[in-house]
């Protein structure tokens, strides 16, 4: 599941973006001032970015240009109502990829959302496998290796964050009836699938080693 970070603090438009994100298929979290978004960008990782500029605390300008500061190349987009010449060029000049005004077409949200996130996509190569995160299609030396539904998104948070800790929170997220054991029995499931070590952080969540 691909996940964005979504700063808006219009309660009604946040309502109809979140349902309309989650209706695509992607995770969203939603925060309402710049500090949070801040925070959260440093806690965990994301597909992409979707800022609103005229929030509490810092605007999406300034947090955007903090975020390429520190070398975040996260895909970003603005939604605003912002419309002048010197605000979109703002935008741009702070690192954004695409600058939506609003009122805008949901579909074409998502169209521009889908592209963008298309181009940034690149296969993972680990230990004999290609993955490539877009299409989830795995293969190992050459030969497809098919995985159940809830397989391959657990398989796709560890092999897009290796090296790192997944929260088992995120593997919850993804499954039917989420529970520690039932988790345990996928990871399972999965290690005898591709022969792979999947380490427990006991308390914490699981993790594919980089090397």
């Amino acid at each position: 599941m691909q996940r964005i970070l979504f700063l808006e603090d219009d309660p009604v438009l946040a309502d109809t973006v979140i349902d309309l994100l989650e209706d695509e298929g992607f995770g969203v979290e939603h925060v309402k001032e710049g500090e949070a978004a801040l925070d959260r960008s440093y806690e965990n990782d994301y597909d992409l970015y979707l800022f609103d500029v005229n929030v509490p605390g810092v605007n999406g300008f300034e947090l955007l240009k903090a975020l390429r500061d520190a070398d975040d190349k996260t895909p970003a987009f603005f939604i605003t109502a912002l419309v002048d010449i010197a605000s979109i060029g703002s935008g741009f000049a702070s690192g954004a990829d695409d600058y939506i005004k609003k009122p805008f077409d949901p579909d074409e949200l998502i169209i521009r959302i889908r592209a963008k996130l298309a181009q940034s996509v690149q296969a993972i190569a680990y230990k004999g496998f290609s993955y490539d995160p877009g299409s989830r299609q795995l293969t190992h030396e050459g030969s497809p290796v098919d995985l159940g539904e809830i397989q391959k998104e657990i398989f796709h948070l560890l092999m897009t964050h290796l090296g790192q800790t997944v929260d088992k929170s995120h593997f919850f997220d993804v499954m039917e009836q989420p529970s520690d054991q039932a988790l345990r029995v996928h990871i399972t499931k999965l290690k005898q699938r591709t022969g792979l070590e999947i380490s427990n952080v006991r308390g914490v969540g699981y993790r594919l080693e980089k090397s």
